[in-house]
């Protein structure tokens, strides 16, 4: 019986272990969802007022003259929406590389934690083999 609760126990305190380490690697995957989220949604909110401000510049021009001045300035507009496209994508990736190294170090140690407890387990396991 006394070996059955040590088992229990081990198995209890892993399920813990597992349980604990899921929520942190949960929690920090939520947070970077929320971050690229909010990243683009920024990113969205200049791209279409940037848009629609030429727009607007667009349908105050009267002649072909008013058209022919106004396309640099949409060249201009839709450049600038690329690039900060391009850079909020970067900062995604960025931010997401970050969140993706810091789960692999909980992982990296829990597993390492879980070896250590394992090989301290089967040395008293030898331990008290040798003494039956």
């Amino acid at each position: 019986m006394n070996q059955y609760n040590q088992y229990n126990e081990q198995f209890v305190a892993a399920t813990r272990q597992f349980a604990d380490t899921a929520a942190q690697v949960n929690q920090l995957a939520l947070q970077n969802a929320e971050k690229v989220f909010a990243l683009q949604m920024g990113i969205l909110v200049e791209n279409t007022n940037a848009a629609f401000a030429f727009f607007g510049e667009l349908a105050q021009a009267r002649d072909v003259d008013g058209y022919k001045a106004l396309l640099p300035r949409g060249v201009q507009v839709a450049r600038e929406n690329v690039e900060r496209s391009i850079n909020a994508g970067q900062e995604a990736f960025a931010t997401s590389l970050k969140t993706g190294e810091a789960i692999g170090q909980i992982t990296k140690g829990q597993i390492e934690a879980a070896t250590a407890q394992a090989k301290g387990a089967d040395a008293q396991a030898g331990k008290a083999s040798r003494k039956a």
